[in-house]
């Protein structure tokens, strides 16, 4: 067993790879039991890295780590790897899954078009802003789209702002370039995916939701139960019990947001414009008349997930049944 080899980077050494055998031949680590690593920014890389040289490597959760390096005196470099030895012996740890770097490549995706859109948004409501100080409101017209609207509004009645508000506009348009290219290559990569192409024929799912829970979960068997799932994006409440005290909260948001907000929006279109009938669709109507649509759509949300991964790790295919239930066949 040896400290993990992490003080290797690729803004202190040229050669990352190179400089990782080094280490790895220095602590001699062919012979080590367990190689011990701590989650974090490079933590994906070094894994994929140190693993592909057939070594034991293992990652930590950072959090459990910080807990037992916290208790001692000194903080250093040093110290760290030899806390980090010590856990991985004790094996008081808990296991960090690294996803694949193919599952990475389309979160990079998935990342980028929500940051885009986010963007798109904030560009658009900040000229919208500006058009309101010179008396201009933007309104919807059928078949024009916000680029003819905005330019329209230049060339009458927002003259004094013209130059500022096309250089938004350009910004915006290029923003939204960018997206439909961002599109088109989920769009192909959702085409040549079986599973994506399987998750997607439950009501609600749609592209997007689909391909970000499959990079999300990248391995279906890493979760025993189906209803681990739940818990693991977050969408189950926490709970609280000492002694008397035993009460649950609101849900506990552990894990990525990005598929959380997906799964929501699903869940949310499953109950409001899905006008098939299902038995999901009238379980969540049931909560949602009896603690509103907000927690209802994140019990469904919360179920669509535990379906998905059902189906993914089954092989099966999601049909609607003809009494209006759910089965899989």
């Amino acid at each position: 067993m040896i400290p993990s080899p992490t003080t290797a980077t690729p803004e202190s050494h040229p050669d990352c790879r190179a400089d990782l055998s080094q280490i790895v031949a220095l602590h001699k680590a062919p012979n080590a039991v367990r190689i011990g690593l701590e989650s974090g920014p490079l933590s994906t890389w070094h894994w994929h890295a140190l693993k592909a040289q057939g070594l034991p490597i293992v990652c930590l959760d950072a959090r459990h780590a910080k807990a037992a390096l916290n208790m001692q005196m000194n903080k250093t470099d040093k110290n760290d790897a030899h806390g980090l030895a010590q856990i991985v012996k004790a094996g008081w740890y808990r296991e960090v899954g690294v996803k694949s770097l193919d599952s990475h490549t389309i979160r990079s995706m998935l990342g980028a078009r929500a940051q885009l859109v986010a963007m798109r948004v904030e560009v658009s409501n900040q000229i919208r802003g500006m058009l309101k100080t010179f008396g201009v409101v933007l309104r919807r017209r059928d078949g024009l789209s916000f680029e003819t609207l905005v330019s329209e509004a230049c060339s009458t009645d927002a003259g004094r702002v013209s130059h500022t508000v096309r250089a938004l506009l350009a910004v915006y348009s290029g923003l939204k370039q960018q997206i439909l290219c961002l599109d088109r290559e989920l769009a192909r990569y959702a085409k040549g995916s079986t599973t994506c192409r399987r998750l997607m024929t439950i009501p609600g799912i749609g592209l997007l939701t689909a391909i970000a829970f499959i990079t999300a979960i990248d391995d279906p068997v890493r979760f025993a139960k189906s209803s681990s799932v739940g818990a693991y994006l977050g969408l189950t409440p926490r709970r609280y019990q000492s002694g008397e005290a035993d009460h649950n909260g609101k849900i506990s948001k552990c894990g990525d947001p990005l598929v959380r907000a997906y799964l929501f929006e699903a869940a949310t279109t499953l109950l409001t414009r899905v006008e098939k009938w299902s038995a999901l669709k009238a379980w969540g109507l049931r909560i949602a008349k009896r603690s509103g649509m907000k927690k209802a759509a994140v019990a469904v949300a919360r179920k669509m997930a535990v379906i998905m991964h059902r189906l993914w790790a089954s092989g099966e295919t999601f049909r609607w049944s003809s009494t209006g239930s759910i089965e899989t066949a």
